[in-house]
């Protein structure tokens, strides 16, 4: 049992939503690895005028997902790749490989991570931890175009 004085919660606020506001995001990306998409995303919240409610992003594709990680090492990222590769390998005997080696352990790297994040926005910034950043993974091996769908729900400025 957690003791009482081990908690805390701020007051709770209430508002009520009367806005919603969407983007298509479209990245290329330069082959495997992570784009860090927070200032845009902060940007859009801004343009949007969203100050209380939540931010959504819902990738469009099935070989690259999207994640919130630490930003401050990079070595972090490194080992996520490294630790995705070891779940999926490219010589992992898959069937499907219709788009090439990479195709099939992209699918399922994508399957392993997430393909929508929701993000929670408070006095008009995202309420991120202090290391997180907010990243599109590219899971295949060669540059593609990816959209994203971002949308504010919430209450405007």
């Amino acid at each position: 049992m957690t003791s009482s004085r081990s908690l805390s919660r701020s007051p709770s606020s209430t508002v009520s939503a009367n806005t919603i506001v969407s983007s298509l995001l479209t990245i290329q990306t330069s082959g495997r690895g992570f784009v860090d998409l927070t200032a845009e995303v902060a940007r859009f919240v801004k343009e949007a005028r969203g100050r209380e409610g939540a931010v959504a992003l819902f990738i469009r594709h099935t070989s690259a997902s999207l994640t919130i990680q630490e930003n401050a090492d990079s070595s972090v990222l490194n080992d996520l790749i490294t630790a995705l590769d070891r779940l999926a390998p490219e010589n992992g005997g898959w069937t499907h490989d219709t788009e090439g080696p990479d195709d099939m352990p992209a699918h399922i790297k994508t399957m392993l991570t997430a393909s929508s994040l929701q993000i929670p926005v408070l006095n008009g910034e995202l309420a991120l931890g202090t290391w997180q950043a907010i990243y599109l993974i590219e899971h295949r091996s060669h540059s593609h175009r990816r959209e994203i769908v971002l949308q504010f729900i919430g209450a405007g400025a």
